[in-house]
């Protein structure tokens, strides 16, 4: 593989940023540079944001693509992890950990049955490379359910897991407290009448008395011999966070007071909060702001959860209003997190690194849009100016498609993530081609350089000179 070089970028690292130029040649970054290059084929950035291809490491996103409508089930596994990864990757994201819930409660036993369907397409999808971005996956296991252990046990060995989390959303503690914001929460599934919810308070009460220690310390101890890391789910009081440092867990994720993550700091565990909370200014459940815990300096690292273009959009507003640099801020999803899932290998612009990179252009305040992605060297999703190249991807096709339909054009090789309006649409790659009937090249497995123009068309911009044609 040619070597690609990137200048006249603002180039983020673990400690400061700058403008200069990153280098890399296959799957790793070779020079990280002050100042710019005049070598030819350099990709003028101007200006623009290069960073570490950012990690993420709870994201319950992939569960709409296999439940789009409630009691819906889609047919394909496969399918519905690449839509997800397809999300992924246009957000910037490079390394995934889709959080899988491990705990059913109801009769129906759907998240037994996605648990299943998930694992199997996610091995499947990763012997095909058919991901743009790296998945791995995260089980938060319900411990006061009382299938949880059942159906943890047939994965804790599978290799493919890499982290687990224990959680109990028993009703009026941890996450739900507030009895009337849960209440709210569920009413958009079904509406409790006040003799319904104190049965079901009841019911969930009983269950955690039952099971909840004793199916924490199974699972506990299933997942010891994998020496990996543990994180605790909704941490409230001291007392929460004591029992996680006794459990040798490592990461609090979603603290819900400035107790618990004061206790947490103290304790030498990680914390991460949800970055649609810090965007959106709180919590749905109406516990602790990030922004607060940001303000305090008590928050380590952000996760998506269910919005995974928040990821990014919440690191820029670490720096926009909270007081991080920007390197403190990009370090929230790349660095500190790869170093609280034990990554030694990526989440920092440093040669002999992995070269997952992000081009990012700001637009204003903490908004940006996604201009490019490489994961090892592969460029897997970048943007082009206008939606017009699109109208070559089928024939006939007089319009750019819009973001709805692209899930459903697996066979078409150039995707753009926009509607005919955008002026930076996603195209995502093609997974095992280069060239199809009408002329456009793209990237396959192959590797080979992709532009989403007819091939006798394509043109580069040299950093020291004119435009020109290839």
């Amino acid at each position: 593989m040619n070597e690609v070089i990137l200048t006249n970028a603002l180039v983020v690292t673990r400690r400061e940023a700058f403008r200069g130029t990153v280098s890399f040649d296959g799957a790793s970054i070779t020079r990280v540079e002050h100042g710019l290059t005049g070598v030819s084929g350099a990709l003028d950035c101007e200006g623009d944001l290069v960073l570490p291809g950012l990690i993420e490491m709870h994201t319950d996103n992939v569960e709409r693509h296999f439940e789009p409508r409630p009691g819906v089930i889609w047919p394909s596994s496969l399918a519905a992890i690449m839509a997800h990864d397809a999300q992924m990757a246009s957000a910037g994201i490079t390394t995934v950990f889709d959080a899988l819930s491990v705990g059913d409660y109801s009769a129906e036993q759907l998240r037994r049955r996605l648990l299943g369907l998930t694992v199997a397409g996610l091995k499947e999808g990763i012997k095909a490379d058919a991901f743009r971005a790296e998945h791995w996956l995260h089980l938060r296991c319900e411990v006061s359910d009382p299938g949880v252990v059942d159906m943890f046990e047939p994965y804790a060995q599978e290799s493919a897991v890499r982290l687990v989390s224990v959680m109990d959303h028993t009703p009026g503690q941890r996450q739900w407290r507030d009895v009337d914001k849960m209440r709210r929460f569920h009413s958009r599934k079904r509406t409790y009448t006040d003799e319904e919810l104190r049965a079901f308070i009841a019911d969930r009460q009983a269950k955690q008395d039952e099971f909840a220690d004793r199916h924490r310390a199974a699972v506990l101890a299933l997942w010891a011999p994998r020496g990996l890391p543990v994180a605790s789910h909704d941490d409230t009081t001291a007392e929460h966070v004591a029992e996680g440092i006794r459990d040798g867990i490592t990461i609090s994720e979603f603290p819900t007071t400035a107790l618990a993550a004061r206790e947490a700091r103290a304790a030498g565990m990680a914390t991460v909060m949800g970055s649609p909370n810090l965007v959106r200014g709180g919590s749905h459940s109406g516990n602790i702001s990030a922004g607060e815990l940001a303000d305090e300096a008590l928050l380590d690292g952000l996760s998506s959860d269910y919005v995974p273009v928040s990821l990014l959009h919440g690191a820029l507003r670490l720096e926009e209003a909270h007081g991080f640099t920007l390197p403190e801020a990009i370090a929230t999803v790349t660095g500190n997190v790869a170093d609280m899932l034990g990554f030694d290998d990526r989440g920092e612009l440093v040669p002999e690194k992995r070269a997952d990179i992000v081009r990012v252009r700001r637009l204003h305040g903490s908004v940006a849009a996604v201009r490019a992605v490489w994961r090892q060297g592969v460029r897997v999703a970048y943007a082009v100016k206008t939606a017009q190249p699109l109208t070559q991807c089928r024939r006939g096709l007089r319009r750019a498609v819009p973001f709805c339909h692209l899930n459903f054009l697996a066979r078409w090789p150039i995707l753009a993530m926009g509607t005919e309006a955008s002026s930076g649409a996603i195209v995502e790659r093609d997974i095992g081609a280069n060239q199809d009937g009408n002329g456009l090249t793209h990237r396959g497995s192959s590797g080979k350089d992709c532009a989403p123009y007819p091939a006798d068309e394509r043109k580069s911009r040299d950093i020291g000179g004119e435009e020109k044609r290839r």
